[in-house]
Formats: structure tokens, C-alpha cells, sequence
């Protein structure tokens, strides 16, 4: 009963991801060093909170492959998706605390489209673990019915992830992406992205 939900988190972290997929194009002089300082407090608190979502994403899908009991999939469900929350709320935090890029026009403004998304993402992950946490587990019947209503409002928030992704990439054009591609905390987020499948696409 938990593979649809374990299907659905497959976009989760692939929204991590779009911020440190990029490759330099820079001149040979390089990016502003202003920009790659601010690149570096960005890139900084990504892979520690990239760590949390995808471990998440993989708390359910083993779950679900587990075919544990209501009282198991509850729990795990309820901590996968309060890290994730945690998770995209800290990257939300790090971007906005870093500031707009220096010397990018509309940078302001991207980046709040950024710190939007994210913490959008973030409180649709933690309402998502209030509503696993109020789900009947001593009726499998009600039980089932309720992690299923989950699923869908986690396919539901792919629209959310997109929107994520493309805020990211508009943040990331010319020097910023190559002030980020300079980033070693970014390119160790990318390096693993590349290494590995998508978790939970295999899930369903």
C-alpha cells in the first residue's frame, strides 16, 4: 500500500539536484569573486540537506518494499516526511540569509522565487506528516484508504517541484551558474546525483 507513495517522492530530490547540475561557461577571467562567495554560502548548505531528503526518499521506499505493518509505515513515513520539510525549509533559509547575487539584474527577485518555492515545498511536506500522523493504523481498511489520499497530494506537489526547479534556473544563469559550478559542496551533490537512480522511481 506504500509504493504509490514511494512512486511519488521521485521528483523529491531531483529539486536538490537542480542546484548544483551545472557546468561553467565562464570567461577565463572567472565570475565575480563577490558571486562566488555568495555561490559558496549557497552551495554550503546543500549537501548536508540533500543527504536528509534523499535518506527520506529511501526511509519510504524500503519501507514500502517491506511491506511493514500500518504502526511501522506510519512512523517512517511521519519522520521521512518531516525531514524532508526540515530539508527544503534549511536550503529556503540558506538562499534567503545569502542574499540576492551580486551584480545579477532581477537577482532579487529570482531569489525570492527560490525561497518561495522551497518553503512552500516545505510546509506541504509538513502538513503531509500531520496528516500520516492522524491516520487510523488499528483499521487497515481506513488505513489504506488514508496513505492512498497521501499519494495523491504527493503527486499532487510535482507541480510544486517543477515550479522549484524552474525558479532555480532562472536564478542560475551566467555567472551565478558559474559561480556555482565552482562550487566543490555543489559539484559533491551532482558527482552523486549522476552516480545513482533517481530513489523511488522504481518504487511504484
Amino acid at each position: 500500500m506504500n509504493k504509490k507513495l514511494a512512486a511519488a517522492l521521485s521528483g523529491g530530490a531531483v529539486l536538490v539536484v537542480a542546484l548544483s547540475g551545472c557546468s561553467s561557461n565562464s570567461a577565463p577571467k572567472g565570475p565575480d569573486p563577490k558571486l562566488v562567495a555568495w555561490a559558496k554560502s549557497v552551495c554550503d548548505a546543500v549537501p548536508a540537506q540533500d543527504a536528509k531528503i534523499k535518506a527520506a526518499n529511501d526511509a519510504i521506499s524500503t519501507t514500502a518494499a517491506d511491506t511493514a505493518k500500518p504502526e511501522t509505515l506510519q512512523k517512517t513515513d511521519s519522520q521521512a516526511f518531516q525531514d524532508m520539510a526540515d530539508g527544503y525549509k534549511a536550503i529556503a533559509t540558506a538562499v534567503n540569509e545569502a542574499g540576492a547575487p551580486p551584480g545579477v539584474e532581477g537577482g532579487a527577485k529570482r531569489l525570492g522565487d527560490v525561497v518561495k518555492s522551497f518553503n512552500s515545498l516545505a510546509t506541504s511536506y509538513a502538513d503531509l506528516k500531520k496528516q500520516v500522523d492522524g491516520l487510523n493504523t488499528k483499521d487497515q481498511a481506513k488505513f489504506a484508504s488514508g496513505l492512498h489520499d497521501v499519494a495523491q497530494q504527493m503527486t499532487e506537489l510535482e507541480k510544486k517541484h517543477q515550479s522549484g526547479t524552474e525558479s532555480l534556473k532562472k536564478l542560475q544563469q551566467g555567472e551565478v551558474q558559474d559561480a556555482i559550478a565552482q562550487q566543490a559542496s555543489c559539484k559533491k551533490v551532482a558527482d552523486a546525483a549522476s552516480a545513482s537512480p533517481s530513489t523511488g522511481a522504481t518504487a511504484g
